[in-house]
């Protein structure tokens, strides 16, 4: 009865919301200031503002109907609570499908209209250089430019520099790749260590010299071995300015594959090290070797407080251009940015590679002479056939070697604004050996004492770091450090794909090795739970006076894993790209590491979970929870931990590492059909049971797969009981059919479970949630379209699987280029699939198994995000292939206009077109979290757990290759094929988005954002909740509580990136301050907002943190740059923040 009294008032209030807003709508268009009383003689001025005013209405009737529909759908869920059967007890309709009953409390979308301005843009002036345009006007044609093959002719005329000086920075530095044709510590017995030894002794051997390091994962290791004297002597080098450190990262990331929580992880763990240990703070960023840039890294760069920066691969058309038009320096900026406070001045390095050759001027016959490194009888030497020639007071104005070097100076400069020069002078693991030390730094000093001693050639040369350079430039063009110097263009966007030569496109390594691509995921996803556990955890106990009992120690593993991780963004570590040896060792890091964060994890979770901390104890030996996963090896795939069901009950504590409360499916696997799973509360819960297949007709014996909806508090942790037993009402079975399509095999069966097979027989079906009708193909089990329950129309989505072949010329793919023998061929399997259909009360799946791949899509018969977009897995297994690809292609009649978005680094989307000019690989760009095509009705986005290549080839389409098997070598110096292939497991989503009317795409937009749902749809795929079964059965209930840290939810536009424990003066321990990470995503509210399933709101980007954390205070708040090194504002003691869309914002933060 009072359940109809709230529905009662529910309706009136609707009712009167509906009544009230058409009235001010109304009063809104009457009271209009611009119209005047004349009559009705409407001039054309007047008409054209009616019908702006009409527009209004309509738009206002619209948001008007959207807050009714939400408010109606609160109210159904009421009514359904009120009278049909007990909340999520799922029931089965006589037409054959389940149906969920919606949960007893509603959930509510509330996005305020100022939240959706954004999105729209527009705000700031156009930048002159717009990637995006300057590779459709370029004709990419490839002529040959003379001794600058790529390039052109470049004349000077000798008295340019009569009114100003060239003044030339010679940059020495060395390119350590942790980890490529040797692994991190072979590199570093055999040649690092070395180089940093002599660096120390030859940089004090006279001050003019310089050196510029940018790799502190090897740096780290050297300071650890080496004594105080020698570390004295670093840092006074470093204060000097004698060696720089440029970037500061752990390693030179990849900017392809690499998740942008990676990134910056790996940035703070260098420049918290640095800061540390030698007081130093990186001012320049050095990428010479990734294999093109995405525009993340310099926002990224910037908001750490860097002002300049330097790339060099780029798309050898790209430099060529910017060259001819005096463009490769530039301020770089983010296309959403109205203020240019994402500006960070950017050199490109304009020749083919960073080696000595190609970086003092135009011509490498040339330069490489001046490469002492290769004197005679060195062991290197110089390709073009002319050796170096050392110099000698006699010989450097005698013989032409002064004038040689200086015509090459010239000729570089004049592709550039100033008269300020950089040349770089280095190559991977230069400067190894004393006697190269003295061989450049010698006959180079002797070469500036010319030049400087001879003012009518007026150029002053010297040796330099970056930060020299870039100082000097700013002074001549009379600019502040990082300020944009007059003159200098603005420019937006990314530089993938890239080409180094010919039609040689670097687009293979987005997929090479992607079982790694997927574990570098799984890592990153632990290590921000146990980051985040760790740090309330150890809180929480410093609060309770408990801070002696728990295992503080643990910080030692979350160190390691952080190290581990930044390791793993390495150019020749996520890419693919190393030898197989070195793939191993990146391998079993990766796996020690996660084990290490599982136990973090747990330690922690014990002590949030248990309800009485003053019984916390931690035993090593017995630790409290198991782990929910365990893997045999570094190359294998994940077994889940299977709970073992007996007399007594058995408790499993859920982890939800997402900053939102969820509503999500978690899967058990437990050892009989007869269970019944309780809450915290001990209410008897409602579950899916199925059997647990091994292969297409084997069921595993004695283990099933439980499946129950749970609701988890955002942060926190969830309680479950298992029991043994039956009951008949909630433990509901699966349902199977088995397609054989005429193969003669035997199907294991089990009494539990109604079991189906089809012998033969093709004809399409479909599975559906309360959200849509999915249908697949009766013949290939594979999608074939889906229809919203509220549309008559289905929407072509058709899968295939595709076989790319590789040329056979002399050029084939390899680990880094993608170089197919024309368009991808249809896979055709030897024998049709099994095809497993399972239909249940919680989701539905269809399982096709094919000879080289296993897929599954499943559909979730949940309320909000969970249901609202399909869960699609591929489990590959090529390594019978030979020098083929496997690929994964949707159609869809989305007419998408040759248009496609893809991200870049999780952290910001951006568009690509189509280009027919260009080869097919240069079409395909990498994807780590998102693709998407659209068009004025519909958005298909693919989600993806694991970067991989992606590319649309034609209108309609989306397609991804899954994993490559390559016998050779591309010839870009790692001298392998890809031959090691795994079992590779690859996850995804499918969401198909409707866009609101009124809401059409803006065409002109160098910018794209996905949804809200989008967002958390991503975050669903790569954030999973984490089930640790309690080891001990013997365990009264009370003694478990659910954790909830957070007193009031985030906003849902916002992304708690990291909570993470900085380090204490003392080395290991930890502080008790810690580093909060916040970004606030930038959204798109054109595409319909359903119920997210739990209560969604924005805040036009304000955060209260005092009030964030339950059972914590804010002690102490501050506002820093990315890494922490730069207070941005005093602490205070206001705890509101506020954050711009798409910002990353660090606080320094200590909890009490």
């Amino acid at each position: 009865m009072k359940l109809k009294k709230q529905v009662t008032v529910c309706g009136a209030a609707i009712f009167c919301v509906a009544v009230f807003s058409l009235y001010l709508m109304l009063d809104r268009v009457q009271h209009d200031p611009t119209r005047h009383q004349n009559g009705g003689n409407f001039p054309r001025s007047q008409i054209s503002v009616l019908q702006n005013r009409i527009e209004q209405l309509e738009q206002l009737l619209e948001e008007n109907h959207e807050i009714i529909s939400h408010i109606k759908d609160s109210v159904l869920e009421l009514t359904a609570n009120a009278e049909g059967p007990p909340a999520m007890l799922p029931y089965y309709t006589v037409n054959g499908s389940w149906v969920v009953p919606p949960e007893p409390r509603p959930s509510f979308f509330s996005v305020s209209p100022q939240d959706c301005q954004f999105a729209l843009g527009g705000r700031g002036q156009k930048p002159e250089l717009q990637m995006l345009t300057v590779s459709e006007e370029l004709p990419f044609d490839n002529v040959d430019g003379g001794v600058w093959r790529q390039g052109f002719d470049i004349s000077y005329d000798p008295h340019d520099w009569d009114a100003e000086d060239l003044q030339v920075f010679v940059v020495p530095h060395s390119h350590n790749d942790p980890g490529w044709i040797k692994t991190f510590d072979k590199y570093y017995t055999e040649q690092t260590q070395h180089i940093l030894n002599s660096m120390v002794s030859k940089l004090q051997e006279d001050p003019r010299r310089r050196f510029l390091w940018a790799e502190v994962s090897f740096f780290a290791k050297w300071w650890d071995n080496i004594n105080a004297q020698k570390r004295a002597a670093v840092r006074r080098l470093v204060g000097n300015g004698q060696l720089e450190i440029a970037t500061g990262g752990w390693v030179m990331p990849d900017e392809a594959n690499s998740h942008y929580f990676a990134l910056i992880d790996q940035l703070i763990e260098g420049h918290q090290w640095l800061e540390r240990n030698l007081g130093a703070t990186p001012r320049s960023g050095w990428a010479v070797d990734p294999f093109g840039y995405s525009s993340t890294m310099p926002y990224l760069l910037r908001r750490a407080n860097l002002t300049s920066m330097l790339i060099q691969r780029v798309h050898y058309a790209i430099k060529k251009h910017f060259a001819a038009t005096h463009s490769l320096e530039f301020m770089w900026r983010q296309t959403w940015d109205s203020d240019s406070s994402t500006d960070i001045f950017c050199h490109m390095m304009p020749f083919y590679s960073y080696d000595v050759p190609h970086t003092c001027g135009p011509d490498p016959k040339i330069c490489c002479q001046f490469d002492f490194k290769r004197l005679p009888g060195g062991r290197i030497n110089c390709p073009w056939k002319v050796p170096p020639r050392a110099i000698t007071e006699a010989n450097v104005a005698e013989s032409p070697r002064a004038a040689l070097l200086l015509d090459q100076y010239r000729k570089k400069s004049r592709l550039f604004r100033s008269n300020v020069l950089l040349v770089p002078l280095g190559d991977d693991f230069r400067y190894d050996k004393p006697q190269e030390w003295d061989a450049q730094f010698f006959n180079y000093q002797r070469l500036f004492d010319f030049f400087n001693s001879r003012p009518n050639l007026h150029v002053q040369a010297q040796f330099g770091t970056l930060s020299d350079y870039f100082d000097a430039l700013y002074k001549r063009t009379g600019v502040e450090p990082g300020a944009r110097p007059p003159g200098f263009p603005v420019l937006s966007g990314d530089f993938f794909s890239y080409a180094d030569r010919e039609d040689h496109y670097w687009t293979g390594y987005y997929t090479s090795r992607p079982f790694y691509k997927s574990l570098d995921r799984v890592l990153e996803a632990h290590l921000r739970g146990a980051e985040v556990l760790y740090s309330l955890a150890a809180a929480h106990a410093r609060h309770s006076g408990l801070a002696g009992r728990y295992p503080l120690s643990d910080f030692t593993l979350l160190t390691e894993a952080r190290r581990t991780l930044g390791l793993f963004q390495h150019h020749d570590a996520i890419t693919g790209t190393a030898k197989e040896a070195v793939v191993v060792d990146y391998g079993v890091r990766l796996l020690r590491s996660l084990v290490n964060l599982k136990q973090v994890i747990i330690h922690a979770a014990h002590y949030l979970v248990l309800g009485d901390k003053e019984t916390y104890h931690f035993d090593p030996e017995a630790p409290f929870l198991q782990v929910d996963d365990t893997r045999l090896s570094h190359d294998a795939l994940p077994e889940r931990t299977v709970i073992q069901l007996d007399s007594s009950p058995r408790f499993v504590v859920l982890f939800n590492p997402l900053e939102q409360e969820r509503f999500s499916m978690v899967s058990l696997l437990v050892n009989s059909p007869r269970v019944r799973v309780l809450s915290e509360e001990g209410q008897p819960l409602a579950v899916q049971i199925s059997a647990h297949w091994s292969s297409a007709t084997e069921v595993v014996p004695d283990v099933y797969q439980v499946s129950v909806p749970v609701r988890l508090p955002a942060l926190g942790l969830g309680v479950l009981q298992l029991q043994l037993g039956l009951d008949g009402h909630r433990t509901l079975p699966s349902s199977v059919r088995v397609y054989l399509h005429g193969r003669q095999l035997s199907v294991s069966r089990h009494e539990a479970f109604p079991l189906r097979v089809i012998d033969s027989g093709s004809s399409d079906f479909a599975l559906s949630n309360r959200y849509m009708q999915v249908w697949f193909s009766g013949l290939t089990g594979l999608l074939k379209s889906i229809r919203r329950v509220d549309e008559e129309q289905e929407q072509q989505v058709d899968m295939e699987f595709l076989v790319y072949g590789t040329r056979t010329s002399k050029d084939k793919s390899g680990a880094y280029l993608f170089l197919p023998d024309g368009e991808a061929k249809p896979y055709v399997p030897k024998e049709p699939p099994v095809l497993h259909v399972t239909e249940g009360p919680f989701f539905s799946e269809v399982v096709a198994y094919y000879e080289h791949v296993h897929q599954v899509v499943r559909l979730y018969n949940l309320p909000g995000v969970e249901g609202l977009s399909l869960d699609i897995s591929s489990l590959v297994d090529i390594r019978d292939y030979v020098n083929k690809e496997l690929a994964l292609r949707i159609h869809t009649d989305i007419d998408s206009q040759g248009i496609f978005f893809t991200d870049l680094n999780g952290f910001q989307v951006q568009p690509r077109q189509y280009l027919k000019k260009l080869p097919l690989q240069a079409n395909f760009y990498p994807m780590p979290v998102m693709a998407y095509i659209q068009d004025t009705h519909k958005r298909l986005t693919l989600h993806t757990a694991q970067a991989l290549g992606v590319s649309s080839l034609k209108d309609g389409q989306l397609e991804v290759i899954l994993d490559r098997r390559l016998m050779q070598d591309d010839n870009r110096g790692l001298g392998q094929g890809l031959k090691d292939n795994k079992r590779t497991c690859n996850r995804f989503r499918l969401l198909l988005e409707r866009r609101t009317v009124g809401s059409e795409v803006q065409d002109s937009h160098s910018t794209s954002y996905p949804s809200l749902l989008s967002h958390l749809t991503s975050m669903y795929l790569n954030t999973p909740a984490l089930a640790l079964p309690v080891a001990r059965t013997q365990l009264p209930g009370p003694g478990l509580r659910s954790f909830h840290p957070l007193a009031s939810s985030l906003p849902c536009d916002f992304h708690l990136l990291n909570l993470r424990t900085l380090q204490a003066e003392e080395d290991t321990l930890p502080s008790a301050e810690m580093a909060l990470i916040l970004h606030r995503k930038g959204f798109d509210c054109g595409l319909e907002a359903k119920n997210l399933g739990f209560n969604c709101t924005t805040s036009q980007g304000k955060v209260a943190l005092g009030s964030l954390f339950h059972g914590l205070d804010v002690v102490f708040l501050q506002p820093t740059s990315l890494t922490l090194l730069y207070p941005l504002a005093s602490p205070s003691n206001s705890t509101d923040v506020y954050l711009e869309p798409m910002e990353i914002a660090t606080f320094r933060l200590r909890l009490g």
